[in-house]
């Protein structure tokens, strides 16, 4: 009886380890005009999620989630072919740096030295400039499968690349388990002293890339008490300004659009929008702390988005125009989607009171993100059974 026990739990292991894995699968997503073939890897998991990353900026090129009802839909805004990500460049699912966000004139000092960056967003440098890493082809480091699928992909910026000093490694690991967690983690390292800011650029409409929902019915909840005030270029002020009493207030839940048009508020004038940062703590944290919730009455599809970064840029779409359009052959217009950012502050080499993004030799730069989905079946664990 002891012999048949062991042979039939080992059958039932057998059996059970496979459908507990997730998978990876690698195929190509096309060329670049030079030859190069442009990797894409595919992460699923069991409850029916699948991320799709592509090589060209490590971007998350597809993200499938099923709604209460079972039905699933890709609600990353994006392209089904290279070429359109070379033609009418979005930073779609990207991945911007070396430093995302603005640099005011594209000007910054470092121990002592000066320099200039790419100005691309009328006075002041945008993303890394004008090829940042969303604009280069990494090279595929690692696909797992396994209790979570991954890919790990690789960028060496040399020195002087986009005006930046140093030559810096970066890794980009994507990450997708079967408690719905889809996980980004940025890492860096420089053989000189420059700056790091790595984040992520995903779109996201929660109703399905071609829905005509659009993102202004999303409710979202920010837990912050402060976020940084702009300049008509985007430039914060240095202020941390309360929320308490303004439309930038998402302590509780608000839809998205239930003020972002009020003309009284003359940063959601300048911005077109919401377009602004966040103050979730004033530095980055070893561990990962709540940056936002994000949830879709109409599909019950939603995230926690978790991260050690210190603040949150909110983009609400404010300048997509009609002149792309994505993967359901549906124009993209403003406000069809949502851009959730964590991040260092935006300027903070010229903003001492901002901290540093300094990065020496020896250190690690970690950005650390992680999205638990609610798929309308079931969400991520939460996460006091996550650490």
């Amino acid at each position: 009886m002891a012999l048949r026990s062991i042979v039939l739990v080992a059958l039932l292991i057998g059996v059970a380890t496979p459908a507990m894995a997730a998978e990876a699968r690698q195929s190509t997503f096309g060329r670049l005009p030079d030859g190069r073939a442009v990797p894409a890897v595919t992460l699923t998991n069991k409850a029916g999620v699948s991320a799709t990353v592509i090589a060209y900026g490590a971007t998350l090129q597809s993200l499938m989630i099923p709604d209460r009802n079972g039905k699933r839909a890709d609600v990353m805004l994006g392209y089904d072919k290279i070429d359109d990500y070379l033609k009418t460049p979005q930073y779609f699912g990207a991945t911007v740096g070396r430093f995302a966000n603005r640099i005011a004139r594209g000007r910054f000092t470092l121990d002592g030295r000066d320099y200039r960056v790419p100005v691309n967003n009328g006075k002041n440098s945008l993303h890394g400039g004008t090829i940042g890493f969303d604009k280069v082809l990494w090279s595929v480091v690692s696909v797992k499968s396994g209790p979570a699928a991954s890919v790990t992909l690789r960028y060496v910026s040399k020195d002087g690349d986009q005006g930046y000093p140093g030559t810096m490694t970066v890794d980009a690991t994507y990450s997708l388990d079967e408690n719905n967690a889809l996980s980004i983690q940025y890492t860096a390292t420089t053989d000189t002293p420059t700056l790091a800011n790595i984040t992520n650029h995903a779109y996201w409409n929660l109703s399905g890339e071609g829905s005509a929902n659009g993102a202004m019915g999303l409710m979202v909840t920010i837990p912050a008490n402060s976020y940084l005030p702009t300049d008509d270029g985007a430039i914060p002020t240095g202020e941390f300004r309360p929320v308490a009493g303004t439309a930038f207030d998402f302590r509780v839940p608000h839809a998205v659009g239930e003020r972002v048009r009020d003309a009284s508020d003359r940063q959601l004038v300048y911005g077109r929008g919401y377009d602004h940062n966040w103050v979730i703590g004033r530095s980055v944290t070893p561990s990962e702390h709540l940056m936002a919730k994000v949830y879709d009455p109409a599909s019950g599809r939603g995230f926690e988005l978790w991260s050690n970064q210190p603040g949150l840029q909110f983009y609400s779409g404010n300048f997509l125009d009609g002149t792309s359009s994505g993967k359901a052959k549906r124009i993209y217009r403003e406000g069809d989607a949502i851009v959730m950012e964590p991040q260092i502050f935006p300027d903070t080499p010229n903003q001492p009171a901002f901290g540093s993004a300094r990065l020496a030799p020896g250190q690690t730069y970690r950005n650390i993100m992680t999205y638990r989905l609610t798929t309308g079946q079931g969400a991520a664990r939460p996460a006091s059974s996550r650490r």
